[in-house]
């Protein structure tokens, strides 16, 4: 139910894999609602623990259940890896989202995050000569800034997951703004209301559509400051859609605002691209990945103020609004899974697999 990115990464390299012949088992925490264990499309899912012990649970599985019929492990590290290097490091393969850094203190209280971040740096160094794949060149590079070992290092292309065919809507009459992601402090949720307030300010008739989902104290929260500022009549909050509402909700706005923190790889701005709906986000690692600027979307500075001036910018200027369109839609086609998958697994192969490692 939280997955973003990086989970649908996971399973479009894994679901090919399995294509490819091979047998793959996603381990993860248990959700509400979740079954225990089951397949989906041909992965085999085993759930155990919650987010907390779960690292710990699958060190005995692995123990018990993996370990003489297990070729390679994909530790994935979003904030935190599995730390399988420390009980199967010939076989364990890092698969590097992001690296926190920064981020632990925008969300977290000082003394947390200080620990937080002093973890991080501790198990990076465990990592350094690990095999690694990271999903952008941001990534990579805060990884060698890290000390990680460069000859062991790669970037591996990112895809694209859209409906068969992409229904291109008309336009709202009105401008019309998008925000598609979790509702919290990190992705910026509050930093676009404040982007919002300022931008009617200018262009009074302007709308603003929330896509996502979050904990009931955010989304009171957002009510609120809407309710605050008077532009509750304008906000409208969509909750957690469809891929195909999704798609259509992104073809009739005009413009993807993202004021995120920090991002891995900013997929929801060539996924906009498809449906010909330019971006406007803060100029963060990941999203510089993505955009090329004043071409495919706008990187502006992380505030409100510089949001809001940005999309002012780009609503009163049609023909350069036009040409990006165009730009955003041309780069978002480039992208696929069937190439994520090739490489990451010609990869692995070369690490793990071949006789004489």
């Amino acid at each position: 139910p939280s997955g973003g990115g990086a989970e649908l990464l996971t399973h479009e390299m894994a679901k090919r894999w399995v294509k490819q012949g091979h047998t793959v088992i996603q381990f993860s925490s248990m959700f509400k609602s979740a079954k225990s264990s089951e397949t989906i499309d041909g992965v085999q899912f085993i759930r155990r623990g919650s987010w907390w012990n779960v690292q710990c649970i699958a060190f005995f599985y692995y123990m018990f259940c993996f370990r003489k019929n297990t070729d390679a492990i994909i530790d994935e590290v979003h904030w935190f890896p599995f730390f399988s290097v420390l009980y199967a490091r010939k076989k364990t393969i890092a698969l590097v989202c992001e690296v926190a850094n920064r981020l632990f203190y925008r969300i977290f209280p000082y003394p947390i995050a200080r620990i937080c971040r002093l973890i991080e740096k501790m198990y990076l160094k465990v990592y350094k000569n690990t095999s690694a794949m990271a999903i952008s060149q941001s990534t990579c590079d805060d990884l060698l800034k890290e000390g990680h070992n460069p000859t062991n290092l790669i970037i591996i292309p990112m895809g694209l997951t859209a409906p068969l065919k992409i229904k291109q809507y008309q336009k709202e009459k009105v401008s019309t703004l998008i925000y598609v992601a979790r509702l919290n402090k990190q992705k910026g949720i509050l930093d676009a209301l404040e982007a919002f307030f300022i931008i009617k300010k200018s262009i009074s008739d302007t709308k603003l559509w929330i896509v996502g989902s979050g904990d009931v104290e955010i989304m009171q929260r957002i009510k609120a400051i809407s309710k605050r500022k008077q532009i509750e009549k304008s906000v409208k909050l969509f909750g957690f859609v469809s891929e195909e509402k999704k798609y259509e909700l992104l073809s009739k706005a005009h413009i993807l605002i993202s004021p995120s923190a920090q991002e891995g790889w900013g997929l929801t701005v060539p996924e906009a691209g498809l449906t010909k709906t330019p971006s406007v986000v803060y100029n963060i690692q990941g999203f510089r990945d993505i955009i090329i600027q004043d071409k495919t979307g706008l990187l502006v500075n992380p505030t409100p103020e510089d949001l809001a001036k940005g999309v002012i910018s780009l609503l009163q200027s049609p023909r350069e609004y036009k040409a990006m369109q165009k730009e955003a839609l041309k780069m978002a086609k480039h992208y696929s899974w069937d190439k994520t998958a090739h490489e990451s697994m010609s990869f692995i192969k070369k690490q793990i697999l071949t006789p004489n490692l």
